[in-house]
């Protein structure tokens, strides 16, 4: 009685041990990624976390006035946009179009009626969340993500202010924006497709297309033709110093796989990587290397072309205007760090502060060279 009692027991144990490893082999099994990775700390989502969303949620506190956006603005901003957000010589302008009864209803009539030129950021513009996430994130220009909340809250003011929606001494913050969102001009202007958000309608697409050994019939339809390749000048120069890196060298001729609208093949990575050659500090006159790359990294493309106007003078512009001007260097360091105006029109140049002096030099030996 005895000895069978144990068999069962050592059976019952056995059968036990056999579930367990079972239930850990199937939960291994339906799960591996529960041993990759771990999880993020807080610190990290934190420094993620930065979307506002329509409803405003995930805005920081804050405050800013129309005139301290006003300062901010002429310093950071009106280089590229206008004093009073109009300028469209390089990107559309912000401001216009709207009327007072755009403001009442909620609707711009210019969009649907037309007899605008050009449709302007607040003729648009339905979330005025979507502005302010839009200038905290990517303004300005040369220096994205740059501003503090206040300041992005002032600029954000201005902008508004400019528009005719807010008054001149209106002061915005975390506490009011929402209360302003119901005076954009065009804040009933989003339209709403079913089959795009309802789910439970009617789907979002209707794919008829292959979706599985799919045969390949690619061509190009259009490209540039040569006399306009490089018109606004070399499209590989004018990237920012963060994000993907786009644009063709349209300085070179197009690639003959272009010829009779057959696709072009991709570039090979040696090609991909030219023109990222570092560009050592203490070079001298009879060193110099290619300083384009550098050029690139701070922007200075943005504005400049090597050899045309974009919104500043091409490159070989200044280095033909300042040709045999004693200590040219020096003048062009100070120009470069510390910024300038009226010198080749309106638009100022804001100063170039975050350069190291010793990329300033190099870029104003280039220049002093011939800018070759």
């Amino acid at each position: 009685m005895q000895i069978l009692n144990t068999k069962k027991l050592l059976a019952f144990g056995l059968a036990a041990n056999l579930i367990a490893l079972s239930g850990l082999s199937m939960a291994s099994d339906d799960k591996p990624w529960h041993s990759i990775g771990r999880k993020a700390t807080t610190d990290e989502v934190k420094a993620w976390d930065i979307d506002v969303r329509g409803d405003f949620k995930g805005i920081p506190k804050g405050q800013g006035t129309v005139s301290q956006g006003e300062h901010v603005w002429e310093g950071k901003c009106a280089s590229c946009h206008g004093s009073f957000g109009e300028l469209n010589e390089v990107f559309p302008p912000l401001v216009g179009g709207t009327t007072e009864e755009d403001i009442k209803n909620g609707i711009v009539a210019a969009n649907a009626k037309g007899g605008v030129a050009q449709k302007t950021t607040l003729m648009k513009l339905a979330r005025l969340s979507t502005m302010w996430d839009y200038i905290n994130r990517a303004m300005p220009w040369t220096a994205p993500k740059s501003l503090t909340p206040d300041e992005v809250y002032a600029v954000t003011a201005y902008i508004l202010n400019l528009g005719g929606i807010i008054p001149s001494d209106f002061t915005l913050s975390d506490k009011n924006i929402a209360k302003v969102q119901e005076r954009l001009p065009n804040r009933n202007g989003l339209i709403k497709f079913d089959g795009l958000w309802d789910t439970k309608g009617k789907p979002d697409v209707k794919n008829v297309a292959c979706m599985s050994n799919c045969p390949v019939d690619e061509k190009l339809t259009s490209f540039l033709p040569d006399f306009a390749r490089n018109a606004h000048g070399n499209l590989a120069e004018q990237n920012r110093s963060i994000g993907g890196v786009r644009g063709a060298d349209t300085t070179k001729p197009a690639p003959p796989a272009l010829e009779g609208n057959q696709p072009a093949k991709k570039a090979s990575a040696p090609a991909l990587k030219e023109s990222v050659k570092p560009v050592a500090a203490a070079e001298t006159a009879t060193t110099v290397t290619d300083v384009k790359p550098l050029l690139a990294k701070n922007t200075c493309t943005a504005c400049h072309g090597v050899k045309n106007k974009i919104v500043g003078p091409g490159f070989n512009e200044i280095a033909a205007k300042y040709k045999g001007k004693a200590d040219l260097e020096a003048y062009l360091v100070n120009k470069i760090k510390t910024g300038s105006s009226g010198v080749w029109g309106a638009i100022p140049m804001p100063p170039q502060t975050q350069l190291k002096d010793a990329d300033a030099k190099a870029i104003a030996l280039w220049l002093s060279l011939g800018a070759k």
